[in-house]
């Protein structure tokens, strides 16, 4: 059985704009295409989202008791996050607040 309500894909869509300004600014890649690299991250992140557990009451994964991500995958989503965080606040404001406000609901 895959999610596919409404906070799940909020999920997905968050990753894939964090992912997308890390690839665009560490990878010298187009507006449009990932590197190979950040593609395959984001089908895992999409993957792993889809199949957790939680499913609509997922906690935020930071403060998830399961880790779901293999540890290489982990590492790496956790530097997208670092550089992507910040810049999320200015270049989409309304996917940061979603974001922060599914984070809060989760305490």
């Amino acid at each position: 059985m895959t999610n596919n309500g409404p906070k799940i894909q909020r999920e997905k869509d968050t990753v894939e704009k964090m992912i997308g300004f890390f690839c665009r600014s560490n990878h010298d890649k187009s507006e449009t295409e990932l590197c190979v690299e950040c593609d395959s991250l984001l089908s895992y992140a999409h993957k792993r989202l889809d199949y957790c557990q939680f499913g609509e009451d997922k906690p935020s994964c930071r403060k998830c008791p399961i880790h779901c991500y293999n540890p290489e995958r982990r590492e790496m989503i956790r530097r997208v996050m670092r550089y992507s965080g910040p810049r999320l606040v200015i270049k989409a404001p309304l996917t940061w607040i979603r974001h922060w406000f599914d984070e809060r609901e989760n305490k």
